[in-house]
């Protein structure tokens, strides 16, 4: 009798998705082969794991984690846990990020991956590999060239790859003309650790999205000015005073001051850009695959998860304003659906069509190139969609209202909705506890 030979699986990263793959294919072992995890730091956490250095590491490779020593959750854990695996019940719901890094720990152990890490080890290159056997029927294979902690280089051939290499590592600065002029600091919040270094002084803060908001009541609160610079509707809810609202940040001066939109002028001791981040897969040749990165999309992915010209590399976690643990979860399982035969793909071109389609109609919806994988409310569907299709458990219908509940207390109160506290009663159900 012939023994099928197991799939062998690379996983770049060893963050919540990259556990989150690893723990799917260790449960799968009559068809995968135990994963390699590659993870460039000595810890598991991906940008969880909090990094007081800012810059680089030892190694000369850039610091990965985002994480600001005072951060709590902007979700609460009963919508961010993975499904299947509940945070514990006695903590509250909006979390400091040391109790995610405890849970990822946690899972971490309890789903005996830590033997499959390599830690300190740097992915190079990722190559597909193409093969036509006799019939002409081609297969994939991937070389992944790493080098670990002593420069010792390894090339190793997988039949897949899960790239969970997350995407707030990179950041993005916008173009300001003169910000040459500027006699201040300029710093990204991805160098950012804590507030009391800004006490007294004038910041200027680019960007009102999730870290731009937090770190500017972050700031006010050890007596900052801050200046709220963002282009979006202006924000009505209440703000701590020592923060006021004003136009994009248009340039700097020759003198150093800064020009706003509206034609107002005014000084500034720093420059802070909550600007986001950049895709950015230095392992990767992405003309070779297929794939352009550009304004902050890759595409064309199919399912936002594969190139279409090599459905055996999968990116996790790639979408924007999403459930992140929930998201990740479906797009693993789809993906080794798709590995293990389970769900048959369309042929490249007619995968190819469907993303250009889809990305058409947003276009013509008026969503702006460089918001194309933000899903906010059409996440629901696409998990939905994914579970539908791979035949696993489709997400709690709680993680979605209650996911709607939150947005609407962090629009009412952006400085208070963390002290509420929620309770999952069924797969349905959840109450605010008092």
């Amino acid at each position: 009798m012939m023994r099928t030979m197991l799939q062998r699986v690379a996983v770049v990263g060893a963050g919540a998705a990259g556990l989150c793959a690893a723990r799917h294919i260790l449960s799968r072992p009559n068809t995968f082969a135990p994963p390699v995890l590659f993870e460039l730091t000595e810890n598991i956490g991906g940008t969880w794991c909090y990094e007081e250095r800012v810059g680089t590491y030892d190694n000369g490779q850039p610091i990965h984690s985002s994480m600001y020593r005072d951060l709590r959750t902007n979700l609460p854990k009963e919508v961010m846990m993975f499904p299947d695996f509940p945070f514990d019940p006695h903590l509250s719901s909006f979390l400091p990020h040391q109790e995610v890094q405890r849970y990822l720990e946690r899972y971490c152990e309890s789903h005996d991956i830590r033997p499959h890490i390599r830690f300190n080890t740097v992915v190079e290159m990722v190559k597909p590999i193409v093969l036509t056997a006799e019939g002409e029927q081609t297969r994939t294979t991937w070389e992944v060239t790493s080098s670990d902690s002593s420069g010792c280089q390894q090339l190793e051939t997988f039949d897949s790859v899960f790239v969970c290499s997350g995407h707030y590592s990179d950041p993005h600065i916008p173009d300001i003309p003169g910000i040459e002029n500027f006699k201040g600091k300029v710093l990204h919040s991805h160098s950012y650790r804590y507030p009391e270094p800004f006490s007294g002084q004038s910041v200027v803060v680019l960007g009102a999205k999730a870290s731009g908001l937090d770190i500017s009541i972050e700031l006010a609160k050890v007596g900052a000015q801050v200046t709220l610079s963002h282009g979006r509707p202006r924000l009505t809810f209440p703000l701590p005073s020592g923060i006021q609202q004003s136009s994009p940040v248009v340039a700097v001066d020759k003198d150093g001051s800064i020009r706003f939109q509206d034609g107002s002028v005014g000084p500034a001791d720093v420059l802070m850009f909550c600007t986001g981040y950049n895709f950015r897969y230095p392992f990767l040749d992405a003309a070779q695959l297929g794939l352009k990165i550009h304004n902050h999309v890759v595409s064309p992915l199919y399912r936002f998860l594969m190139p279409p010209a090599f459905p055996s590399l999968f990116f996790i976690g790639i979408c924007r304003i999403i459930c992140p643990f929930p998201n990740f979860n479906c797009q693993v399982q789809f993906a080794l659906a798709v590995l293990d035969g389970s769900v048959t793909l369309p042929t490249p071109s007619q995968m190819e069509d469907e993303v250009r389609r889809e990305l058409q109609e947003k276009i013509e919806q008026g969503v702006e190139q460089r918001h194309l994988l933000i899903l906010e409310q059409d996440q629901w569907e696409y998990c939905q969609m994914l579970a539908c299709t791979a035949g696993f458990p489709p997400l709690p219908r709680t993680v979605h209202s209650l996911y709607d509940e939150v947005w609407r207390q962090r629009r009412i109160h952006p400085e208070h909705y963390r002290r509420l506290n929620y309770r999952l009663v069924s797969d349905s159900e959840w109450e605010l506890i008092e």
